[in-house]
């Protein structure tokens, strides 16, 4: 709690600095409506080299190539020149955070639902509102409303527009399964069917098992299995804990009871491994994997020989196929030197356009109705229309203001119930009480 505090500190005393040097706001400057869309309409309408470089920052170099050719047309549009940076999740964040409180973020970065609160709070971010409402490029009416919402402040002030949605799916090892004798997965699976071909494909000498994850797996794992056995991991007003729920624990158990049986790597092989490396390395049959992962996975040379992807699974009782689905979103520095040029990018991003390159290229499920049409032939010899098939059923990935806190106290209690040092439902509780004191907070 001493370090969110003082974390808020810092960013409000350089959010201070930034305003002083910069003026104020465009909201506090008068900088609004037409005069904020004609500015930027002169940024993109422009010739020749502007003689601005933007700064782009992204955490995923599977997405660098194509998003590349995307600021390339950009460029060739405006004038206005754009690099990616390209930081490591575990260190992006770490890299913003050290920008925020030295006062040089980026011009343009990813946005992400764990972390647009804090930096919403303490006007971090350049406030698209009004830029957004004067824009011929950006609907916003064409995007999901979940992802949308998700980057306006307190229900108005919105400052991101969305990137991109993904949804989740099952790999599977066709070559492991035709040994096996094992039929393919399908959409008539259960979870019970899972955990049946789990036993099957997994060897005794533990050269090879089911099915991998991690406790932090979260979004491309067990949340889905919660959802989908009918449990929740928040309330829809974001003041509750789901853990406390029978469908939440009959997730957990259900999941562990694979690591419990040795259906899984144990806890301590997944700490040095990510689940879809144990499936490029033909160590494990199935893993359930988030669409980001397309590049990686599709252009892996084992993968490409072996693999192919399904629908996740249902849950037997509830008849429910649901996935977690999430969304990023292009954000500006708040104290950006080139406001408008920053803004004329988002904005490009976030149009038909651009987003229908980005689906066309593979590069992620674009966000924006009508443009993943041409989504599936990026990858042919893949079964890619199981991705866009789970979102029949979408559910948010789960958030609040403090996702970060809450998120990681889970993945840290879900370490004794991996290993079976605490019982599922012992974990389960510990987790309700210490989020709903996280939540009672907020």
């Amino acid at each position: 709690m001493k370090m969110r505090k003082l974390l808020a500190i810092m960013l409000v005393l350089v959010m201070s600095v930034s305003l002083a040097a910069c003026g104020k706001n465009d909201k506090e400057a008068g900088n609004t409506g037409d005069t904020a869309a004609d500015s930027a309409n002169t940024a993109v309408t422009g010739s020749g080299n502007t003689g601005v470089n933007l700064t782009v920052a992204i955490w995923d170099t599977n997405q660098e190539p194509g998003l590349t050719k995307i600021l390339e047309d950009f460029t060739a549009q405006t004038g206005i020149k754009a690099e990616i940076q390209v930081t490591p999740w575990d260190q992006y964040w770490t890299m913003l955070e050290a920008g925020a409180t030295g006062g040089s973020l980026p011009d343009v970065f990813w946005m992400h639902s764990n972390e647009i609160s804090r930096y919403s709070e303490y006007e971090m971010l350049l406030d698209l509102t009004d830029r957004i409402a004067a824009s011929d490029k950006v609907d916003l009416s064409k995007f999901p409303q979940d992802i949308v919402n998700i980057y306006k402040w307190n229900g108005e002030t919105q400052y991101a527009v969305p990137k991109d949605i993904d949804t989740i799916a099952l790999w599977y090892n066709k070559t492991m399964f035709d040994e096996a004798g094992l039929a393919y997965p399908d959409e008539t699976w259960t979870w019970e069917d899972f955990r049946a071909a789990c036993e099957k494909l997994t060897k005794p000498d533990g050269s090879q098992y089911g099915y991998a994850i991690a406790p932090s797996n979260n979004q491309d794992g067990w949340y889905n299995m919660v959802y989908n056995m009918g449990g929740t991991i928040i309330s829809d007003d974001k003041k509750a804990s789901g853990f406390d729920q029978e469908g939440t624990v009959k997730a957990i158990r259900f999941v562990t009871d694979l690591v419990k049986d040795g259906l899984t790597p144990n806890y301590e092989t997944m700490t040095e491994n990510d689940a879809y490396a144990l499936l490029e390395a033909g160590k494990v049959a199935m893993v359930t994997q988030g669409s980001w992962m397309l590049a990686e996975l599709c252009n892996n040379d084992y993968v490409k020989a072996n693999c192919d992807i399904a629908v996740l699974p249902k849950d037997a009782e509830t008849g429910r196929r649901a996935s977690i689905y999430n969304g990023l979103g292009w954000a500006a520095a708040a104290n950006t030197k080139n406001p408008e040029e920053s803004w004329a990018l988002i904005e490009y991003l976030g149009s038909k356009e651009a987003q229908q390159k980005q689906s066309d290229l593979g590069i992620v499920i674009s966000a924006y109705e009508g443009t993943v049409s041409n989504w599936t032939q990026a990858y042919p010899d893949f079964n890619l229309a199981a991705y866009l098939d789970m979102m029949d059923d979408l559910v948010i990935r789960p958030y609040s203001k403090t996702t970060v806190t809450w998120e990681n106290m889970i993945t840290e209690k879900l370490v004794d119930a991996w290993t079976g040092t605490k019982s599922v439902e012992d974990v389960c509780a510990d987790i309700a009480s210490e989020m709903n004191a996280t939540l009672a907070e907020e």
